[in-house]
């Protein structure tokens, strides 16, 4: 008996070494804002498309790697020194410092667009030439450039301008203020909006938003990174529309550089209408605008004359009883300019549905819905491209399950998928401009990233550009383990993410800390390296705790129904299902049920401070990072299509009022804010310690001056060493 034991110790002592051998991660390793970070992780690998071929474009030069027909090659077409010596020959005071941005063009073309320090140009590697440049703006926002015309949009002291390929600028407004902005993001960057600028197909003309918010109240900001001769700290406001309060007011206008004229869409009063996913037509004719009314309750396809500024009408519409929330703009068939694709939830999940435009005999444009072309109980999840010789649709979606997302092919003619790539783990694609070929960017749990070309006629692996193994490989990691528990309401499954600590025994008692964010438009559990973790899962795991992430209901990518059904009652399913996921907890005999934590940042950090107050109970300790407090004080656009208007619903603002749960506050409760958050204001949390103060309970607080929602470079890393110390203070 003693020399089986004697012969297991042996064959145990070579992983005990290993593991002793292992390092401990630092947040300044694991964290992007560590300084540390990017010296670990693998060399990336940068392409481009040119035409069906594709180009390894690194620092030095540009490499076609793989030819139209998909076969592999090594080709150097130019070099950095070569592009710098044309840039000297042509008396251009500039130097290409990378070339890992390069855009290519058609396949017949040997130019490539690049960008210097001072300069964008065009460079013909046949000839060596520079056969076009143009200036950087500088102090530019907001920029946008059209390859088809050579034009570049961009904002400049809240004016909108546009520089032409011959280097004039026109200057399309003049009464730009911090109150009438142009050429900017509206919105508050709902409903699919991230930009304001948006060219025609030909770069002919440029739309444009205009956002009036002179009638929107100033939420008082202060800046306190001032220079020495100011001294004192600088007001800094942010225009505001609380829900159901006033909001701004946005007009759409078209510019025309080669008339140096503008038209605004004639859409009537913009009071309380939302304009959004605005789209062109192939022939630069018509604009759509999908337009919704502030109950968000409908959504109306309207098109309007490009050149006149006219409403034509109204050519679809959508209604839902709880909210209707439009992502994305029309795309029009590559082989059919008459056909356009629509996007939509009104199945119950994101689907394509097939359109079709025309004139009709009194030469009156019509719009005609021809089909559903996917259908299932899956999200759409984005729209890639097509393969214009095959007449399908490359998209992106969980169709092989919830946590996938992977890359399919869809015939528009007959509605077939065909799956394009290895079908598990989570996928992104880069597709050739005839949709012959795509780059396939992926993960799955136990693989770190890989990089493959693959082929859209057929599911085939042309070669691989980066199998990357794990930077962590060194240091002491974390088992990660995935599983499913069903949610409060008895069927619906829910996925989770279990993080045990390191060198985890299943005879001991661990503090278990919950993550959680739980709120519309984000999962925190996909089938992708260690399924999603953070990197601060690891830290944590290395200091003995065991981390529970768990996608509740409300959350994203699972249909309408799934994220919808919180709509009025912000908080209520969502804590049920967290709750359920703590009682799975407790049936593990590792988790020490008497040290339980909760951490979450934004609608998270609404759920810690809610699960703190609500089951106070349960949950020892939380870090509540940017919370939503009260809803009344969160946007407009956001709050209002989850909660309707404070008007409108009392019951529910009252309900989840965080206020009115100050009082049963019992473990220790560290809020953490940004000093300058323009997205949970500071309102939200200054109100809470009021009422903790009136109640006599003990929050504690910490701000990061100059932050904005989220920490930013270094005080990623303050921020992340101060969730664990409190953690180790009142936890551990």
């Amino acid at each position: 008996m003693k020399r089986i034991l004697l012969a297991a110790a042996m064959l145990l002592m070579p992983a005990m070494m290993m593991a002793q051998n292992l390092k401990s991660p630092t947040l300044d390793e694991l964290m992007w804002g560590g300084n540390k970070y990017w010296t670990l992780q693998p060399k990336s690998v940068s392409t481009a498309w040119w035409g069906d071929a594709l180009v390894q474009t690194d620092v030095d030069d540009c490499t076609l790697i793989y030819n139209a027909k998909g076969k592999s090659v090594n080709n150097v077409l130019f070099t950095s020194e070569e592009v710098n010596a044309a840039l000297k020959d042509a008396g251009i005071n500039d130097k290409v410092r990378t070339l890992q941005y390069a855009q290519f063009g058609d396949a017949n073309s040997t130019v490539v667009r690049l960008t210097g320090g001072e300069n964008r140009y065009c460079y013909d590697w046949k000839t060596k030439q520079i056969t076009w440049s143009m200036p950087l703006v500088k102090g530019a926002s907001n920029d946008e450039f059209c390859a088809a015309s050579n034009s570049y949009a961009y904002v400049k002291n809240y004016n909108l301008y546009v520089r032409t390929s011959d280097g004039k600028d026109h200057k399309i407004s003049k009464d730009g203020s911090r109150e009438l902005m142009y050429g900017t993001s509206v919105h508050r960057n709902e409903f699919g909006i991230e930009k304001g600028t948006f060219w025609s197909p030909k770069g002919n003309l440029l739309a444009f938003y205009r956002m009036d918010q002179s009638m929107v109240t100033d939420f008082p900001l202060v800046d306190i990174e001032v220079d020495k001769k100011t001294q004192i700290a600088q007001l800094a406001p942010e225009k505001y529309p609380m829900a159901g309060m006033t909001s701004h007011k946005v007009t759409i206008g078209v510019f025309n550089p080669a008339t140096d004229e503008t038209v605004y869409l004639q859409a009537g009063d913009p009071t309380d209408r939302y304009f959004t996913n605005i789209s062109w037509t192939p022939d630069e004719k018509i604009i759509f605008v999908m337009e919704i009314p502030r109950s968000q309750d409908k959504c109306e396809l309207v098109a309007y004359c490009a050149k006149t500024g006219e409403r034509i009408g109204v050519f679809y519409t959508e209604t839902n009883e709880r909210f209707v929330e439009p992502q994305n703009p029309l795309t029009f068939l590559p082989w059919d300019d008459s056909k356009f694709i629509y996007q939509s939830e009104r199945d119950g999940f994101n689907h394509l549905y097939l359109f079709q435009m025309g004139v009709d005999a009194q030469k009156k444009l019509f719009v005609n819905e021809i089909k559903q072309l996917t259908k299932g109980d899956y999200e759409d999840l984005e729209i890639l491209g097509f393969n214009t010789a095959k007449k399908s649709i490359i998209v992106r979606s969980n169709e092989s399950g919830h946590i996938r997302e992977n890359i399919y092919a869809v015939d528009v003619n007959n509605g077939k998928h065909t799956l394009l790539d290895n079908g598990v783990g989570v996928h992104r694609a880069n597709l050739s401009p005839n949709g012959l070929y795509f780059t396939d960017r992926w993960s799955k749990p136990d693989v770190y990233r890989e990089i493959d070309v693959r082929s859209t006629t057929k599911p085939a692996v042309l070669g691989t550009l980066m199998n990357a193994e794990s930077p962590w490989k060194d240091y002491s990691m974390p088992v990660v383990e995935n599983g499913s528990i069903t949610a409060a309401d008895g069927k619906t499954p829910l996925y989770y993410r279990l993080v045990k600590p390191i060198d985890f025994d299943p005879a001991k008692k661990y503090p278990t800390v919950v993550y959680v964010y739980g709120g519309p438009h984000a999962t925190n559990v996909k089938e992708s390296w260690n399924y999603q973790a953070r990197p601060w899962e690891y830290y944590m795991a290395n200091r003995g705790y065991l981390l529970f992430i768990l996608d509740n209901r409300g959350s994203g990518d699972r249909g309408f129904d799934f994220e919808s059904c919180t709509h009025r009652h912000l908080g209520d399913i969502e804590m049920a299902d967290q709750m359920e996921g703590v009682k799975f907890l407790k049936t593990l005999p590792y988790v020490d049920a008497d040290r339980m934590g909760v951490h979450g940042w934004s609608f998270g950090g609404f759920m810690t401070t809610n699960l703190m107050c609500t089951y106070p109970d349960v949950f020892k300790v939380g870090v509540a990072g940017g919370p939503v407090i009260d809803w009344r004080f969160y946007e407009v656009m956001y709050g209002e299509r989850y909660m309707d208007t404070p008007q409108e619903n009392p019951e529910g603002y009252e309900s989840s009022s965080l206020l009115n749960k100050a009082k049963n506050l019992k473990g220790r409760l560290q809020i953490i804010v940004g000093y300058n958050d323009k997205t949970c204001l500071l309102q939200h949390s200054l109100a809470f310690l009021r009422a903790c103060e009136n109640a006599g309970t003990q929050p504690d607080y910490f701000v990061y001056p100059g932050q904005d929602h989220n920490m930013m470079g270094q005080d990623m890393i303050h921020l992340h060493e101060r969730i664990t110390r409190y953690f180790d203070d009142y936890l551990k």
